[in-house]
């Protein structure tokens, strides 16, 4: 059997005949995505609250090409927004290869005075819209998918979802700032994973690979205040002395969406250098990323 696989590269990472839907996609991690699945001629949609950031990126991933990009704004804070964003969906395409899960959102404060408001958005974006909006486009998804040839659902947490320490707490500084912690943030990201691991169980029959990605630091709305403020503390856990890049976090969301990974699913996949899994601390050094 071996003899008769085509293994080329060309082959196993081909993406022109995908249709992509990546929410959360006009800034950060989502806009790397969606370029990287343009780049390689698929057709993408982007979704997020603001037209603005929607329409300025789409200009510029279409710039570029080959494929194409068009946007559609949705607020997913509730099973509304969800359910509104798969009408629209459904409005502009019969079927979808790929669903990038990627809206979300973190909050920071003393943990004495933790709002309310800060546990209830969390866990509807970070959690319930990952959970109505691959419930809204089963159908999408199961258009034309088989087991040699699976649609994929790749959902982004964090490894704050995976790490039991609340590095963002510290005198120094970090994502939030000093004395401020995302206490609702990584439970959230937990719930993902765990999320992601129970839509992997159910969706394998059929033929869609779940999988998930937690991020570590990335340049993004969601990191820009630590990475602006308190550089020098990120990159005191960073084993390979810099953050994520683009091309980083493109590559990952390319192959658990391509050939290569069609037999791939339940995986939560960590991309943060190594900080996480060893531990690793530095000195104060020079903040470039």
């Amino acid at each position: 059997m071996t003899s008769t696989a085509d293994l080329r590269v060309s082959s196993l990472f081909d993406f022109r005949n995908h249709v992509v839907l990546v929410t959360g996609g006009a800034t950060g991690l989502g806009e790397m995505a969606a370029q990287g699945f343009v780049q390689n001629g698929a057709r993408v949609f982007i979704a997020s609250r603001k037209e603005s950031e929607l329409k300025k990126t789409t200009e510029r991933i279409n710039a570029i090409g080959p494929g194409k990009c068009e946007y559609i704004v949705a607020d997913l804070k509730d099973k509304a927004g969800c359910d509104g964003l798969v009408t629209e969906v459904k409005k502009r395409t019969d079927r979808l290869t790929v669903l990038v899960n990627n809206t979300g959102a973190t909050w920071g404060a003393p943990y004495d005075d933790f709002p309310e408001s800060g546990w209830d958005k969390l866990m509807a974006l970070n959690v319930k819209s990952i959970f109505y909006m691959t419930v809204g486009l089963h159908d999408l998804l199961l258009k034309g998918t088989n087991a040699d040839n699976p649609s994929r659902v790749i959902n982004i947490a964090s490894v704050a979802g995976i790490q039991t320490t609340d590095v963002t707490t510290t005198e120094s500084g970090g994502l939030s700032a000093p004395g401020h912690g995302t206490f609702s943030y990584g439970p959230s990201k937990a719930a993902c994973i765990h999320l992601t691991k129970m839509q992997a169980s159910k969706l394998a029959p059929l033929n869609i690979m779940v999988n998930c990605i937690a991020p570590g630091v990335f340049p993004s709305r969601m990191t820009n205040f630590g990475v602006e403020k308190y550089m020098d503390t990120l990159l005191e856990g960073q084993p390979t002395g810099r953050i994520g890049k683009p091309s980083d976090f493109a590559g990952l969301v390319l192959f658990l969406s391509s050939a290569a990974s069609a037999h791939v699913t339940g995986n939560v996949i960590a991309i943060d250098g190594g900080s996480y899994l060893s531990g690793w601390r530095a000195k104060k050094r020079g903040s470039k990323i």
